[in-house]
């Protein structure tokens, strides 16, 4: 729901989940957004600012000046769109905190009537429903769709034999999902732009799997500070020709490297070797470790 807060200022809202503060940004009314989306031709006069969804660069600017920044180079947008982007921004970012039991358990619900014997055979028979709650909540976390609730629930079935472990099942309905979620980065261009890490490095990577929770803060901080920036360089260098920025791994680091990267690097989309689709071209671009 909508509320005033007389906490903030005139220009100010505040986005909150379950009273917890998520987003919170000052707009111009009568003004509009120019955003730098990495490469401009020009200097603008406004207000500087950042743009909320995305962190980028940006300058309030006068209506009368949309034209002009658009030629520089800047995407234009009014206040109304600033927030409505930032809304949905938040939205996909948290989807996994607003999905639960009950989201779950409707989402079964209306795949038990297309397909009533794969639900009966996995929960609970299978699995508690608890398990295929965390499954989904994981995907969501990485900006995975759940819509393919029937290929989700036959990965599980398939898999829920072998474990019950949530991260494990996890990785292995991504592979289910492999053509889906590749598609969702590129679209459905034949070929896929990589970076990758160098032999050694990656078995560095998996050495330091061994440590006491199995996360990148098991290498020894210089070695995690080179590796990311060699990730950050790597994926900029992407972000600035317009391509998506993707890492490859194998399936044993993907996890791992995708957690490293979530909140540092969050344009990097990780993947492991098995999910990508066997007729996707590949092209490596930067290889990060060398």
């Amino acid at each position: 729901h909508i509320r005033d807060n007389l906490d903030l200022t005139p220009n100010n809202y505040r986005i909150s989940l379950m009273g917890v503060t998520v987003g919170e940004a000052e707009i111009f009314p009568d003004r509009e957004m120019a955003i730098n989306p990495g490469q401009v031709y020009g200097s603008l006069e406004g207000t500087e600012t950042t743009d909320p969804a995305f962190g980028l660069e940006a300058i309030w600017i006068e209506p009368s000046k949309h034209e002009s920044a658009q030629s520089l180079g800047y995407t234009v947008v009014d206040p109304e769109t600033v927030i409505a982007t930032h809304l949905s921004q938040l939205l996909q970012s948290h989807a996994h905190e607003l999905v639960g039991h009950e989201e779950i358990q409707n989402l079964m619900d209306q795949l038990t009537k297309m397909t009533p014997k794969l639900v009966e055979d996995l929960v609970p028979k299978l699995m508690p429903l608890g398990t295929v709650v965390k499954v989904c909540q994981n995907l969501l976390s990485e900006g995975i769709p759940i819509k393919d609730m029937r290929s989700i629930a036959e990965s599980l079935a398939e898999n829920g034999h072998k474990t019950q472990d949530a991260t494990i099942l996890t990785a292995q309905v991504r592979v289910a999902l492999g053509r889906m979620i590749v598609q969702k980065i590129n679209g459905l261009d034949k070929e896929l732009e990589i970076i990758t890490l160098s032999p050694e490095l990656e078995q560095l990577l998996h050495q330091s799997l061994q440590g006491v929770d199995g996360s990148a803060g098991a290498l020894e901080p210089m070695m995690a500070e080179k590796l990311h920036k060699g990730l950050a360089d790597s994926a900029q260098g992407q972000e600035i020709v317009g391509k998506p920025a993707v890492l490859l791994t194998s399936p044993q680091l993907r996890e791992m490297m995708a957690r490293f990267v979530k909140h540092s690097i969050p344009g990097l989309s990780v993947l492991s070797y098995s999910e990508i689709p066997d007729d996707k071209q590949l092209k490596i671009v930067a290889t990060v470790g060398n």
